[in-house]
């Protein structure tokens, strides 16, 4: 069947668009094992929600508990289009970690869901993948705040922890960039689901596109700042989408953290944004809308 008769077919609804993708799925590596947060639950979601497209197949790497000797996990990066990290934990073995980053340089996608980037504060190459990062004992040595002042991002180098976040609550996220193919057409403003609203990121924030922004009320025990939620990053010939929503299965199974989960993963895979539909249950700036998976 070709694309195009598919499309007509979904248009008409005679077809399911998962049918689409069945013959060009991108090759997808979810790593968990270890998290402050619950991956067990969280893991099994997430690839509910990319297959849900039937633009991925997803596969998992799950490494042993933490504590545990983990020389043997050497996941093979190589063989997959992207990989998605569910993972805050132990260290990886030095060939692991060369092995993640030579794969993203090299050409490969790299997602960063929530937690994952509280992992690894001492390895450096790491936060440059993710750019920003908190908590592992992040402060300014780390490098800077990034901070919005008349509009524009910038560099706040000023002393300060690393991670923080107020009460879990509702909020809205607003597009910064509405240019990027993984923010196109959506709503400039929306309302999240209760989550962890990540504040106080810092790290080296090189080669960083913030793409979606909130605001951390100080009335939840926030900072005061409005914050990047949303990030894209490029390294060499690879591609890193950070997100840093998704606390639990209640952030996640909202309808925006899953439509720009499933944009920012096919774009760190390919560079590209084919998954351009925008949900009509999409929330709204004063509704938040949830997708739940049996």
């Amino acid at each position: 069947m070709s694309r195009l008769v598919a499309a007509l077919l979904i248009l008409t609804g005679l077809l399911h668009g998962p049918e689409v993708y069945a013959q060009d799925k991108l090759k997808v590596l979810l790593l968990d094992g270890q998290n402050n947060h619950n991956w067990q639950q969280t893991s099994p979601l997430l690839i509910k929600i990319l297959e849900s497209t039937g633009r991925f197949a997803v596969e998992r790497a799950t490494s042993p508990p933490k504590g545990e000797d983990l020389s043997n996990f050497q996941p093979r990066f190589a063989d997959y289009d992207v990989v998605v990290s569910n993972y805050n934990g132990d260290l990886w073995s030095a060939a692991t970690r060369e092995a993640l980053y030579s794969y993203v340089k090299g050409g490969g996608g790299f997602v960063v869901v929530h937690a994952a980037n509280n992992a690894f504060p001492e390895w450096p190459e790491y936060n440059l993948l993710i750019g920003l990062g908190g908590w592992g004992g992040r402060n300014e040595k780390s490098g800077p705040y990034v901070r919005f002042r008349d509009g524009k991002m910038v560099l706040d180098t000023s002393e300060g922890r690393g991670g923080s976040h107020g009460a879990r609550h509702e909020f809205v996220v607003r597009t910064f960039d509405n240019s990027h193919a993984i923010m196109r057409g959506l709503p400039p403003e929306w309302l999240h689901q209760a989550d962890e609203l990540y504040d106080r990121l810092r790290g080296p924030a090189r080669n960083l596109s913030v793409l979606a922004t909130a605001y951390s009320d100080p009335a939840t025990n926030g900072s005061g700042e409005v914050e990047p939620l949303l990030m894209t990053l490029e390294h060499g010939n690879g591609r890193v989408f950070h997100t840093a929503l998704g606390h639990d299965l209640t952030a996640m199974n909202c309808v925006g953290f899953q439509v720009t989960l499933q944009r920012g993963t096919e774009w760190a895979a390919t560079g590209k944004v084919t998954l351009t539909q925008v949900p009509p249950n999409f929330p709204t700036p004063e509704k938040t809308a949830s997708r739940a998976f049996e």
